[in-house]
């Protein structure tokens, strides 16, 4: 079997896993696809940790340093002054000589006023030996901040599985250390756009329920933005969200056009907003277009491992990058579907007696289908034949093209789709099935809300009866027991946040980590460095962890089977993913054991 080409992230070793008790209520993690509209950015294709070492910051105006005498590089002060030539008196200056004990001083700081004085250690003066370099007479330096571990703490957030270390900081944080950034004040902008999208088309189908007003989804942002002020470690600043209404549509962009709107977008926020990050860069486009102005980007759906390491340290998103994907969904299918050319068992119909014959299904757009031909490879390699089936990503036509895709499908004897669709196809696609009496295995790739049980009951259930696949997401919890809802409650517990607060949350929380992650001397570049010092941590949400070649999540997934008689625990109702034998455990592309799926056989 040809190996995946993406290990374990950060160290490479997997994580242990939490007990079932360790999140209690914060237990349930959806994929995290991008806020405000937020199922614009749903696109999917199949094309299918060692604790934190906080940068060290140089922010220090004046260090004044022993001529004799080593001096530690730590902040605090022996107890006892020593003799300095200077006439000014400070509060410390440069490392003072050895003392008599032979213990080495702590580095001191250069104070106001004419001289300085050397410290000593045990509240004894040490040995005469050089002062420190006088300080520049009536001038204040800036006092560099200092980081440590927690005492008696080891997370940031205790209970939360993705909780970074816990940090204590002191002092001054450098105050502007890039665009964005002050003293006191972190800016992320949020676009905001009136286009009609997936959300929409989606509420249509499912209900008004799943609809979120952009005001519904800028209060549950601010209040969320709110929780992580007060939880994480921002060095005294804290995220101050800057919503814009934008000159692009999300629809248009994830079509391959709005090239122009999306890069005037960019301009504003870099030029006008002066954000250091934008947590709705939900489409190529305007991902590009805000790298390109060096504003940190989160929330492209699914584009390549290459797209983003071309753009580092700018693009990150909590949509798994394509190439992940592909893999993950290749492995499973040379892994659980192709050895010994067997028969589509889970198949309706006629089908259940043919011998597999495999497609990929994903929109056209060349990222996309960069990653289909990644999937494509993986499976052939292993002497699994697949042949690749493209459609528009239009709303307006996708039912058209449901009923010519299936017609096609049908005619070339497919009996194993693997499903890199957006959430909407589907609906259209398993309606079409019925009608034309095609019932294929239908493989979810985990991706695009295809394996959210609220989802799947969009589906034709004659044709979802045979959907199975990975996912990435632990199993479903009630909507109000789930990780971004009890966070939303917790800062606001008279209103409710919006339908998909746990969406939003996902995507604030990758910003968060790595904004703590870096450390006081916040720049691009230490946002990256902090992210790959990451540990890795296994939760709701699947395994997170970065490197240079994982911007995005998770990183590991689980076996789903549909089973249309299933009550969801998400919203009570019928149709929901159940697990197989294999009882939800998780995989890596590398570890998914062979053999047969675990999910039952349908009955028809």
């Amino acid at each position: 079997m040809p190996a995946s080409p993406n290990g374990p992230p950060g160290n490479g070793t997997a994580p242990s896993r939490p007990p079932t008790s360790y999140f209690s209520v914060w237990h349930r993690l959806f994929r995290g696809y991008g806020p405000v509209a937020i199922l614009a950015a749903l696109v999917v294709i199949v094309a299918l940790a060692v604790p934190s070492k906080v940068p060290k910051t140089s922010n220090a105006a004046s260090v004044g340093t022993g001529a004799s005498g080593s001096g530690s590089s730590g902040l605090s002060s022996g107890s006892g002054a020593g003799s300095g030539s200077g006439a000014g008196s400070g509060s410390g200056a440069g490392s003072a000589g050895s003392s008599s004990g032979g213990s080495s001083a702590t580095k001191g700081l250069t104070a106001s006023g004419a001289g300085s004085v050397g410290t000593g250690t045990g509240g004894k003066a040490g040995t005469a030996g050089s002062a420190g370099s006088a300080g520049s007479a009536g001038h204040t330096v800036t006092v560099p901040g200092v980081t440590g571990a927690c005492a008696g703490q080891s997370e940031q957030v205790p209970g939360d599985p993705y909780s970074p270390p816990c940090i204590t900081f002191s002092g001054n944080n450098g105050g502007v250390t890039t665009k964005g950034v002050t003293a006191s004040t972190i800016t992320v902008s949020v676009r905001l756009t009136t286009d009609q999208s997936f959300q929409q088309t989606l509420a249509q189908l499912a209900g008004a329920s799943l609809r979120d007003t952009n005001a519904d989804n800028e209060r549950t942002i601010l209040a969320l933005a709110q929780y992580f002020n007060n939880h994480f470690q921002f060095y005294g600043r804290k995220i101050k969200i800057v919503f814009y209404t934008g000159q692009g549509s999300l629809t248009n962009e994830l079509l391959g056009t709005g090239q122009a709107q999306a890069e005037a977008d960019a301009t504003t926020v870099a030029q006008q907003i002066k954000a250091f990050a934008d947590i709705t860069a939900e489409s190529e486009p305007y991902s590009q277009s805000l790298a390109s102005q060096h504003v940190m980007a989160f929330g492209d759906p699914y584009l390549s491992r290459q797209y983003h390491q071309m753009n580092a340290p700018y693009t990150w998103s909590t949509d798994t990058d394509g190439t992940d994907v592909a893999s993950l969904a290749a492995e499973y299918a040379v892994k659980k579907l192709c050895p010994g050319d067997p028969v589509a068992a889970y198949a309706g119909g006629s089908l259940r007696s043919v011998h597999r014959k495999f497609a990929l299904l994903a929109p056209e757009n060349s990222w996309y289908q960069t990653s289909v031909d990644v999937a494509q490879g993986i499976m052939q390699a292993a002497g699994c034949p697949v042949s690749k089936i493209i459609y528009t990503l239009d709303l307006g036509t996708e039912s058209q093209q449901a009923a010519g895709i299936v017609s096609q499908l049908k005619a070339d004897g497919i009996t194993t789709v693997i499903c890199g669709c957006d959430p909407i196809f589907p609906v259209y696609l398993s309606g079409q099935g019925a009608q034309q009496s095609y019932f294929p295995e239908f493989i979810i790739a985990g991706t695009a809300l295809t394996d959210a049980d609220y989802v799947g009951q969009l589906y034709n259930q004659q044709f979802q009866a045979h959907a199975f696949g990975i996912s990435p997401n632990n199993p479903e919890v009630p909507y109000t027991q789930t990780l971004g809802y009890a966070a939303y409650e917790s800062v606001s517990p008279s209103t409710e946040p919006s339908f998909f607060v746990d969406l939003i949350y996902a995507q604030m929380d990758e910003l968060a980590i790595g904004l703590q992650m870096a450390g006081p001397n916040l720049t691009p570049n230490t946002f990256q460095q902090g992210m790959f010092n990451y540990p890795p941590k296994e939760g709701p949400l699947g395994l997170w962890g970065f490197s240079s070649n994982q911007y995005t999540i998770p990183n590991d997934v689980r076996e789903i089977c549909w089973d249309p008689t299933a009550i969801s625990p998400f919203n009570g109702k019928v149709g929901a993913y159940e697990p197989g034998k294999y009882d939800n455990a998780r995989w890596l592309a590398s570890t998914i054991p062979s053999g047969p799926p675990g999910c039952p056989i349908p009955s028809s």
